[in-house]
């Protein structure tokens, strides 16, 4: 892993990144962990997760919990040029869905796991 300085040179788009999936791994682990559903229903279940809709209004919920630093990454995500079109959402959701990721994969790549386990368990 990097350290902070090399992560803070990273594109916040490659936080984003890996965000996304530390995000999808976590709803996945708790939604096998807390229901009996089969995989096709866990897939269903955990899209109303992981789509940006709703990644977007957890990071409305999360915001005012959220310190200065953590504050600045997601305006970095959230600025940050991004050539993607979004299909099945508004792009202001997408751009704070990519906001929401952005921060998740920073103190994920950051090694801040407590912090880290202290905002995903907020999401859920």
């Amino acid at each position: 892993m990097k350290n902070e300085n090399e992560v803070n040179l990273m594109s916040p788009l490659v936080w984003a990144y890996v965000g996304d999936s530390v995000y999808e791994l976590f709803i996945r682990t708790q939604l096998v962990e807390k229901t009996k559903l089969k995989p096709h229903k866990l897939h269903i279940e955990s899209i109303k997760y992981v789509k940006a809709k709703a990644q977007a209004e957890i990071l409305e919920k999360l915001y005012g919990i959220l310190t200065e630093k953590e504050k600045e990454i997601v305006r970095r995500t959230r600025n940050t040029e991004n050539h993607h079109i979004p299909k099945n959402a508004k792009p202001s959701d997408y751009m704070y869905a990519t906001a929401f990721e952005g921060l998740i994969g920073y103190l994920y790549l950051t090694k801040q796991n407590e912090r880290l386990e202290e905002i995903l368990n907020n999401c859920i």
